[in-house]
């Protein structure tokens, strides 16, 4: 794709392999929210399922991660359109190696024996002591659905010229978001929950998180908008080696 400039929004339109090593404004504060939100998500929401009584539908259950993880698709969106794949590969590693290290210190934090004094170890651990299958399940879902989600997000930029954002960000969290449910939940709860439980929250939150995506959108557009402004680019992945093992850009 030849470098081309649009002389009403001084929005350049580059390939991101012409980008090089070229310093960008606000790509490290996008990648500190990702983080962040990641984190929060398993923190907060990790295991519990939450049950509400809609007016037609009548009683919902659903994963209470639902109203912070798919923030993390909507940012890994906003950074695959706005600075390319690589780069949102890069944070997608920060992201898997920061839940690793958080794991890692809650199991140790826990693990550490209590002052007799302290009354509380027991709700500490009902918080921060998940299990390790649970840890294990939400980690690789994260990071193979966040892969799809960043794949599917840049080649179909590329196949339509940039234009239609809503029909790629819904797009990509379909397969992104279906991807980690379809391996989150078994993975996690299988043989804990009644199968049909499973099944129900599997298919619940995958459709709650697109349904969230699609609700985001004027968000998405908002930001996406603002970054490509300030940053003054526009990046195509038309020849972008997408393989997920490496952190270069």
């Amino acid at each position: 794709m030849s470098d081309t400039t649009s002389e009403q929004t001084g929005i350049e339109k580059i390939d991101a392999a012409d980008l090089g090593g070229r310093r960008m404004r606000y790509f490290d504060y996008v990648m500190v929210a990702f983080v962040v939100i990641l984190l929060l998500s398993n923190v907060i929401g990790a295991g519990k399922v939450a049950n509400v009584d809609l007016p037609v539908i009548g009683a919902y259950a659903f994963g209470a991660g639902i109203l912070f993880f798919p923030l993390s698709y909507v940012i890994g969106d906003v950074l695959t359109e706005v600075y390319g794949y690589a780069r949102a590969r890069r944070c997608i590693w920060a992201g898997f190696v920061a839940m690793l290290f958080m794991a890692l210190m809650a199991t140790v934090v826990v693990a550490m024996p209590p002052d007799p004094d302290w009354p509380n170890q027991a709700a500490y651990e009902a918080v921060f002591g998940q299990v390790p299958r649970i840890v294990f399940a939400s980690i690789i879902a994260f990071w193979a659905g966040e892969f799809v989600n960043s794949y599917v997000m840049a080649r179909m930029k590329v196949w339509t010229q940039g234009k239609y954002l809503w029909t790629r960000t819904i797009g990509s969290t379909v397969f992104g978001q279906g991807v980690d449910s379809l391996i989150f939940y078994p993975l996690a709860f299988y043989g804990v929950w009644e199968t049909e439980l499973v099944i129900t929250v599997m298919i619940t939150n995958w459709l709650l998180k697109v349904a969230w995506e699609a609700l985001l959108t004027p968000v998405t557009y908002a930001v996406v908008g603002f970054l490509k402004r300030r940053e003054g680019l526009d990046v195509y992945d038309a020849h972008t080696g997408f393989t997920p093992f490496k952190t270069s850009i």
